[in-house]
């Protein structure tokens, strides 16, 4: 093991101790008890983007050329005399290309249920069994027929098929990527805030200075965030723990007969069956991942501009734009995820500040699994940046004796500061 490395680790176990073996340790890990209400929060804001994901959701009918009209139209009056407006109808011209279960399986949108074939016998490709959307074709197709023919005619005998695989709903998927943005973002503003106030206090008393006289400024930069790393991950661990304990003792208190009724209600199978698109093993893996990268991309830039402050009321000041800063981030990832191949979606993928709670949304919502390696590496380059320039900053600033903030001065200007306070001091009132 390298020094800078074994330097790393020893500073590292040294912020961790600090923190968890101490009394206020318990204190914080309660203290986000107000997580319960920003989770509703959370629960409203995935309803509503659910809720807008599903306007984009279609019923397709594949016809020849010559019915698109009598379909268009036949659609208009069904939808006048229904109480409820179903998914909207997008007509296509049969044809080689026109496969029904190829649409139905296109991304983009969610595709309810494909018609196709002769009006008297229609084949119907549904995403669920049974679907209002598959009856509201079959009806469509038995209007144009009465439409286009006087006299009695025999009932339409549609043929309906369910996908064997559909999937899980686009907007589903849209609403597990907002959950997964909003839980980054709550860890990450809880956790990764506390980096901003560690080298201060250690700056006024002098523990900086022989750490860095000892071991590089970069192992410690770098050791402080692995340690309050460990502290999250600890804090994570244990609600985690807390929850499957709740959750257990729960499930032993329910009487069997409930639990088998709840197991057959068709809402809590559909959101038990959700999937996202990479599968619930890579999405919780990688979710873990891009919330280790957010908390050492942040906690670079808290630590880094921690380090430039002076008191403890510079510090204060600090925790607002900090916090504009993470809500922005939050606002920018959220539009991206109910909205996944706009480019605003690929500025939040690209921007390393954003990135990895926009491609833990990306998880969800897209299969490509490579992607993610380059993100990481991306990601990785950054926290390396940040804490190269913060540790430049800190030693230029504070180190070569300047108060901070005002490291660009140099000490040209601080002597000349000193001689002017000096010279006015000496003049007589």
């Amino acid at each position: 093991m390298t020094p800078f490395i074994r330097n790393m680790f020893v500073v590292a176990r040294r912020d961790f101790l600090a923190i968890v073996a101490t009394p206020t340790f318990l204190l914080f890990l309660l203290a986000p008890l107000f997580m319960v209400g920003m989770g509703l929060a959370g629960g409203m804001g995935a309803s509503q983007l659910a809720d807008s994901a599903r306007g984009a959701g279609r019923i397709v009918a594949v016809a020849d050329p010559a019915q698109i009209e009598a379909l268009r139209a036949a659609d208009a009056r069904l939808r006048a005399a229904m109480p409820r407006e179903p998914a909207l109808l997008e007509l296509r011209v049969a044809g080689p290309a026109a496969d029904p279960l190829a649409i139905a399986r296109e991304k983009g949108s969610d595709t309810y249920a494909v018609m196709s074939g002769d009006l008297a016998a229609p084949r119907i490709v549904e995403r669920e069994e049974g679907s209002g959307s598959g009856r509201y074709l079959a009806l469509l197709a038995g209007e144009v027929r009465r439409a286009e023919a006087a006299g009695d005619l025999p009932p339409v005998t549609p043929r309906f098929e369910s996908l064997a695989s559909g999937g899980t709903s686009i907007a589903v998927q849209q609403s597990l990527g907002f959950g997964a943005v909003f839980v980054i973002f709550l860890l990450t503003l809880l956790l990764a805030g506390q980096t901003v106030s560690s080298l201060a206090e250690e700056k006024g008393n002098k523990v900086i200075e022989i750490l860095a006289a000892a071991v590089p400024l970069e192992s410690v930069f770098l050791g402080k965030l692995l340690g309050f790393l460990g502290v999250a991950v600890l804090f994570i661990a244990f609600w985690m723990a807390l929850a499957f304990g709740g959750g257990l003792i729960a499930a032993t208190q329910m009487d069997p007969a409930a639990i088998a009724a709840a197991g057959k209600a068709g809402k809590a199978a559909t959101a038990l069956a959700a999937t996202p698109a990479t599968g619930w093993p890579f999405f919780l893996a990688i979710g873990f991942i891009y919330f280790v990268m957010a908390f050492l991309l942040l906690g670079a830039v808290f630590l880094g501009v921690g380090a430039q402050a002076a008191t403890v009321r510079e510090i204060q000041m600090l925790s607002l734009p900090i916090t504009i800063f993470q809500v922005g981030m939050f606002s920018l990832c959220a539009a991206a995820a109910s909205a996944p191949d706009s480019g605003l979606a690929r500025f939040a993928q690209i921007f390393p500040f954003s990135s990895p709670l926009a491609m833990a949304a990306r998880a969800a919502t897209d299969d490509a699994k490579a992607v993610h390696l380059l993100a990481l590496g991306w990601q990785a380059l950054w926290v390396a940046l940040v804490i190269w320039l913060s540790v430049r900053l800190f030693r230029a600033g504070v180190l070569s004796g300047g108060s901070g903030w005002k490291f660009w001065r140099g000490k040209k200007a601080v002597a000349a500061a000193a001689a002017a306070i000096e010279a006015a001091s000496s003049q007589p009132r």
